[in-house]
């Protein structure tokens, strides 16, 4: 069971959301034009006698190292000279921009369910214009005159505003000179952070957990970076493991240098849905303190995190109204318990809001989100203006912080909902005698083990042989589930068991009682189950 903050984390989320309050109330009108300069120092509390980072010079790849700020965007910086007119710059004029406004249909908090949005006259939803020139008009602080022309790679400083305020309130870093900088998704995030740390030539390798996203290790093969998986349990990565597999380490029969990246996913982790506790999370962050490893915390489901299941005459749970209570409930990040700034952390809209709009954000300290600034100044730019002035309309100025936190609420009540009508199913339909899971804490996914050793062509035929028999059986028989294989970290070591993965995020509820009966009868089939 994941750990809790006190109540006393309660007061404290409260503290901060004011104070964010009267630091905005003290600054007054956000002035950021064309292509603005920005960083999170503008908009964060000052650092409280926080310690500062360590310096992770020694861990950055030789590509990193030779990366240097782009000269175009640092000219950008003296566009705010008063009278100056440029002649220097690259940027198009607006008036040449063939969209003159866009309008939303958005719900008001915390009236969320799309069946209240049928009617454009419902009270429980509102329109909202984005202008060209609302900027000059004085209707807004942002326009799409800014948001159509070119940026900075860390995004429009009206968006990073918000991004910074939010991770203060959420995680409030333990050190002071950490940074925000937005990214085009953490796929696109991950990709970059490893060139910053990793090179081919030198031998480096990743640590992550047995089972692992199966994007990021195709992210990471092709660079020519080894991936090396941590034993896990319900809990996901173990880290007396990840100790012993350091500790032991032997360049010569494992082909790379002792790894210096973890990569992991600590809530509702892709494939297997483990979450870790705050107390696991402590024991990896002191291993990673014990062997020198930089961190790569990537949590596309962090606001996911559900209460126990109950079974399936279990009695139907409703959160909290106040985001006071919510915000104290999750399980502290890594990012929040880091004192050396040895967290990179991988934050994304995709799974709480619209993967479309391929927009997320990364905090580390000052010196790494820098270097990750440089790479992304010569790979993709920074992230779509389109994107962060909807976001931003959408989560600053109709939202703001507490509605953007009742959103997340209702977000993981929806997905509670969806979880237990899928365990229930399983419950129901699935051969318990063969087939195991544990009920997922957070996220999307439901990780099922079936007991390979029970089949009746077993060890005559391999586990991965039956793993496609049931693959391609359930998609005859009318479902789909990815195969545990797909996620294994390392391919050529044998398999540890015999993994499907289901996820509960898109089907309907009615449809998922159906899929999961259709999965069990395929089970039976293949280990001839009456």
């Amino acid at each position: 069971m994941a750990t809790r903050l006190s109540s006393t984390g309660v007061s404290d989320k409260r503290r901060h959301l004011n104070d964010i309050y009267e630091r905005r109330a003290k600054a007054g009108k956000l002035v950021a034009g064309v292509g603005a300069k920005s960083n999170s120092d503008m908009f964060k509390a000052t650092g409280g006698g926080k310690p500062k980072a360590k310096s992770w010079d020694s861990h950055f790849s030789r590509e990193s190292k030779s990366r240097l700020p782009g000269m175009l965007k640092q000219a950008a910086g003296y566009l705010k000279t008063p009278g100056l007119v440029s002649l220097g710059g690259g940027l198009p004029s607006s008036e040449h921009f063939p969209v003159y406004k866009c309008s939303l249909r958005v719900p008001t908090p915390p009236h969320f369910s799309e069946k209240n949005a049928i009617s454009p006259d419902s009270p429980t939803t509102q329109t909202v214009s984005i202008g060209k020139y609302d900027v000059n008009a004085g209707l807004s602080e942002y326009d799409l005159s800014i948001a159509l022309n070119y940026g900075q790679s860390m995004g429009s400083a009206q968006m990073l505003r918000f991004l910074t305020e939010h991770t203060e309130l959420v995680h409030n870093p333990a050190y002071a000179d950490w940074q925000v900088c937005q990214t085009i998704g953490s796929t696109g995030a991950l990709e970059l952070t490893i060139r910053m740390f990793c090179d081919r030539e030198r031998g480096d390798s990743i640590l992550t957990e047995e089972y692992s996203y199966a994007t990021a290790l195709e992210t990471l093969a092709p660079l020519g970076i080894k991936a090396f998986g941590v034993k896990m349990d319900d809990e996901g990565l173990l880290p007396e493991s990840m100790d012993d597999l350091l500790s032991s380490w032997d360049e010569r029969p494992r082909g790379a240098r002792k790894p210096h990246i973890l990569y992991t996913v600590p809530s509702g982790q892709n494939p297997t849905g483990a979450t870790q506790s705050l107390k696991r999370r402590r024991d990896i962050y002191a291993i990673c303190q014990k062997h020198d490893i930089f961190m790569i915390e990537d949590e596309p489901y962090y606001f996911i995190q559900m209460p126990p299941y109950r079974g399936r005459n279990g009695s139907g749970y409703k959160s909290p109204e106040d985001i006071e209570s919510f915000l104290a409930g999750l399980v502290p990040s890594y990012l929040t318990i880091d004192v050396d700034g040895r967290v990179l952390r991988m934050d994304s809209f995709s799974k709480v809001l619209a993967p479309g709009s391929r927009l997320g954000w990364i905090t580390a300290s000052a010196q790494v989100v820098q270097q990750y600034i440089y790479h992304s100044e010569v790979a993709d730019h920074g992230p779509s203006g389109i994107s962060q002035i909807m976001l931003w309309k959408l989560l600053d100025e109709t939202w703001g912080h507490e509605g953007y936190l009742k959103w997340l609420i209702d977000l993981k009540d929806n997905y509670t909902r969806r979880r237990n009508t899928l365990l229930a199913a399983c419950e129901q339909y699935l051969p318990t005698s063969i087939v195991s899971w544990t009920p997922p804490a957070s996220g999307m996914f439901l990780w099922l083990k079936v007991d390979h050793s029970k089949h009746p062509d077993y060890p005559r035929r391999s586990t991965e042989e039956i793993e496609e028999e049931i693959f391609n059986q359930a998609i005859g028989n009318g479902v789909l589930c990815a195969r545990g294989s797909w996620f294994r970290t390392e391919s050529s070591t044998p398999a540890s068991g015999l993994f499907f993965r289901t996820t509960f995020a898109s089907a309907s509820e009615e449809v998922m009682d159906s899929a999961v009966q259709r999965l069990g009868q395929t089970i039976r089939q293949s280990f001839q189950i009456d």
